[in-house]
């Protein structure tokens, strides 16, 4: 590193990767990768996806799934998606074959009848979450082909939640569930 690289570097970084190469940082990730993917079905070029990329970054995850339209809005990833993984699948058909062959569950995020509350559900540690368009969901074709329907729990009285929010719910559920030691609890005195 160069003597105020890290200074002048105006990347979204954390400051450990101040004034380091892209291509370093990458390997370097890669080093901790985690048995999380995550996968997004783009039926309506969603601007969410931006959001739902960024959040995966900030977890941890080193490969993300994107199905159907190769085209999304990358402004809400804040150029996150260069440290990721990205890999592009033209159907479902074509997305669950690779991820049966990576041994990988796939979780699907949706708030249909037939879905299991998160709370209730001990996700998988070799999973692959998947997030619909905000307006459709998931298809009924990967609702179909998922080892399980998840939705988060809601008590107010909106119908649904912003997909890139329940993308970081259900990312931070299972980093909690896999990877964050429960250390203590607090019980008022």
């Amino acid at each position: 590193m160069q003597p105020n690289a890290a200074s002048e570097d105006s990347r979204n970084v954390i400051d450990r990767y101040k004034g380091v190469s892209m291509e370093q940082i990458i390997a370097d990730l890669d080093k901790d990768e985690q048995e999380l993917q995550l996968a997004v079905e783009n039926l309506t070029r969603d601007y969410n996806m931006g959001t739902i990329i960024r959040s995966a970054n900030a977890f941890g995850v080193r490969r993300v799934h994107i199905i159907g339209r190769r085209q999304w809005n990358k402004r809400g990833a804040m150029m996150t998606d260069k440290y990721l993984h990205v890999q592009y699948h033209s159907s479902v058909d074509a997305f669950i074959q690779v991820i049966r062959q990576q041994e990988y569950a796939v979780i699907a995020a949706d708030n249909v009848p037939h879905s299991t509350p998160l709370g209730q559900v001990m996700l998988p540690r070799r999973a692959c979450l998947a997030f619909g368009s905000e307006s459709d969901g998931l298809s009924t074709e990967l609702l179909n082909q998922a080892d399980a329907v998840v939705a988060i729990e809601q008590f107010g009285s909106t119908r649904s939640i912003n997909v890139g929010v329940a993308a970081g719910i259900m990312l931070y559920e299972w980093v909690r569930q896999h990877r964050l030691p429960v250390v203590s609890t607090f019980e008022k005195s």
